[in-house]
């Protein structure tokens, strides 16, 4: 028995060397793109004998050693029955812990927004949102949606993008009008556990101007309207101002860099300055960065074209860098309220899309309620950038903990959907920064970062097509094309088929997902409509008020929160459907939508 034993743990040792060495060779050896998911396959083939199977030799040979030759029958059948009742209970949660570990992928979510949380903020704190603090890209990334398994590739191809289509036919709850819909998962046969990020470029660009004195929940040129500037020092100690947060997530971001990875930073105010050159986090004190950092003060007027000229400049000497090893990108913390030099959208977006063109790419952190999200929607509509809105220093950190490689690595670019039927065609698009470029036959999108995935699926994981009948054609091809970012282009095409009678089929939902991404798409639009006749009715009476303040177009004045009584009972009616719909699909996220639904109807006639 001592000599079975022996040889039951030299092939645990073998098999725990060729274990790390299959490691080790992925992690050398795993492909020409540092970017991609590598799936790494095994150095030699599969192993000679697994892990589990010599586990499960030696547990047999103990159990029938104590039967034979132990110290009685019914001990060593207790013994057994022990032994199998815990391989009963075990074996379920290995296998699965194992599966998941094999099988967890990751998916896509598109470019742009990356949260609502301006909006919600402006709700809760009784102001009148901006129809931009609320986009459909944005709103679906705080979501995760089941978008069913690909039909193709097979699994473990590591296909880099793999659309799965799954359709819907509904009816509208207040028009009763029926509607037909078509889900674009954005899925990925690519192991999560594969995946890193290469080397970074990274410039951060600081907004330390006046209004990044102000609170995270009030207005700073709202003081404009009383006649009575109110000094930042005055809240110190009681309040934490934009900036102060601002630094605070900047010193969180400095542990997720790598010592190969190249950090730069730029402060500016009514000019722009170089606070640290771009070098080697690896060669800097990044201590002491801190230190100088959180020891900033707000101060003067807005100039954000010569705060992101100068982040843009600092990385124009990696314009060649390879691309598929290494990112360059500029970090933008603002408030995106610029009000001197060229203030213009499209002198800055001329800034964004020529730096781009050179291989940078830009994000945005947008801090405050008074978040400007009318200019910075239109710049993260540029190839490979996004934004997000944080409202805390600890919301900072957590998105930067949840997501920092994601947030900065887009994989996947100009993505566009070609529609051929002669019975369907795209009538609106949901999810995509790019809705107003969509066609009857073409729906396009700049840019996919990588998502996680979780039980509940993909996150911000789907874009949804709303489409109207044009025809009898039942089917229609479906072509999806796409750039990786080695300039690589590649194509999918997948043939549906739509339910024959769409009327007489309602409701009918492939799956969760697009009945939740329908759910959202629906209270969306709702939302919009109500703040677009909200402010349509004083338009001219606020850009009256703007000119006699002498604010520019991007300085941001609030607007009490106002709901009259007839979008008051729409909302109500519409409620009940979405507490009925969330009950249904499953999703306890979906209650902050019903909150703030809440908050509308309880503002009826204000």
């Amino acid at each position: 028995m001592t000599k079975f034993r022996r040889l039951m743990l030299l092939l645990l040792g073998i098999n725990i060397l060729l274990m790390a060495c299959q490691a080790a060779a992925r992690t050398l050896f795993g492909g020409t793109d540092e970017w991609l998911f590598n799936p790494g396959a095994a150095l030699t083939g599969s192993l000679p004998v697994s892990f589990e199977w010599i586990l499960a030799l030696w547990l047999a040979a103990e159990v029938m050693r104590l039967i034979l030759f132990g110290t009685g029958a019914i001990p060593a059948f207790i013994l057994l029955g022990i032994t199998l009742l815990l391989a009963s209970i075990a074996g379920p949660m290995v296998g699965s812990i194992t599966d998941q570990s094999r099988s967890a992928t990751m998916g896509y979510a598109v470019g742009g927004a990356k949260d609502a949380g301006n909006f919600r903020a402006n709700i809760e704190n009784g102001y009148l949102p901006l129809p931009t603090d609320l986009t459909f890209e944005g709103l679906f990334y705080d979501y995760s949606f089941e978008t069913g398994k690909p039909a193709a590739p097979a699994p473990g191809s590591g296909q880099l993008f793999v659309p799965t289509y799954r359709a819907a036919v509904s009816r509208h709850p207040v028009t009763g009008e029926t509607e037909t819909y078509l889900s674009v998962g954005l899925d990925a046969d690519l192991a999560a556990a594969e995946f890193r990020r290469g080397r970074l470029n990274l410039v951060v660009v600081l907004d330390v101007s006046g209004s990044m004195g102000e609170t995270f929940d009030t207005y700073y040129y709202d003081r404009y309207r009383s006649g009575e500037p109110e000094d930042p020092r005055e809240r110190e100690g009681m309040f934490r101002s934009k900036l102060e947060i601002a630094c605070a997530g900047i010193v969180s971001l400095l542990k997720h860099l790598n010592p190969d990875d190249r950090l730069g930073l730029v402060v500016f105010d009514s000019g722009a300055r170089l606070f640290q050159p771009l070098r080697l986090t690896g060669e800097m004190d990044l201590a002491d960065i801190a230190r100088r950092v959180v020891q900033l003060r707000p101060g003067n007027s807005t100039n954000l074209e010569a705060g992101l000229r100068m982040g843009c400049s600092l990385l124009t000497g990696y314009s060649g860098t390879d691309r598929t090893t290494s990112e360059n990108r500029v970090l933008l913390i603002t408030d995106a309220q610029p009000n001197t030099d060229d203030t213009s959208e499209s002198g800055l977006l001329g800034i964004a899309r020529a730096h781009e063109r050179l291989g940078t790419h830009l994000t945005f952190v947008g801090v405050g309620v008074d978040f400007n999200t009318r200019l910075v929607e239109s710049l993260t509509k540029i190839r490979g950038a996004n934004y997000h809105a944080v409202h805390s220093a600890g919301e900072f950190a957590r998105r930067l903990d949840e997501g920092f490689d994601q947030m900065v690595t887009p994989l996947v670019f100009d993505l566009t959907l070609s529609l051929e039927s002669t019975g369907w065609a795209i009538a609106r698009v949901y999810g995509s920064p790019e809705t107003d470029e969509a066609t009857g036959e073409i729906m396009r999108v700049s840019t996919l970062f990588p998502s996680m995935t979780s039980e509940k699926g993909i996150r911000g994981g789907l874009v949804l097509l709303k489409l109207r009948r044009t025809g009898q054609d039942k089917g229609m091809r479906l072509r999806v094309a796409f750039e990786d970012r080695s300039g690589r282009r590649d194509a999918n095409v997948q043939q549906i088929v739509l339910p024959e009678d769409a009327a007489a089929s309602a409701p009918l939902y492939d799956t969760t997902g697009i009945r939740k991404g329908i759910l959202l798409a629906r209270y969306g639009d709702l939302i919009h409509e109500w703040i677009l006749q909200e402010r349509g009715l004083t338009r001219e009476a606020v850009s009256r008020e703007r000119r006699r303040l002498g604010l520019s177009s991007w300085e941001r004045c609030s607007e009490p929160l106002r709901v009259s009584r007839s979008e008051a009972a729409i909302f109500r009616a519409f409620r009940k459907h979405f507490a009925d719909e969330a009950c249904a699909i499953g999703d306890p996220v979906l209650k902050q939508e019903l909150a703030v639904l809440d908050t509308l109807i309880a503002r009826a006639g204000s």
